[in-house]
């Protein structure tokens, strides 16, 4: 299958067949490692969120136990 006017033998196809494959599995390979990374990065993303939410939590909470006790020495009520 040198020149192209030559009808394809089964040696030409089983060589073509065997180029291919390792395109395919190559081009599979690139995918899932993408496909890993971008999941891997997602995760670290989402671990830092919520490490930042927990932390937002704990600081408003410390905050509303603040002002309750400065409602308190005021005697003001709690609006609800």
């Amino acid at each position: 299958m040198n020149n192209g006017h030559q009808p394809a033998t089964k040696a030409d196809l089983a060589e073509l067949e065997g180029s291919l494959s390792a395109v395919v599995r190559d081009s599979e390979t690139k995918l899932l490692t993408a496909f890993y990374e971008f999941a891997k990065a997602n995760q670290r993303r989402l671990s830092e969120l919520e490490g930042s939410d927990a932390t937002l939590k704990l600081r408003v909470g410390s905050i509303e136990d603040r002002l309750l006790e400065v409602e308190k020495r005021l005697n003001i009520p709690p609006a609800a």
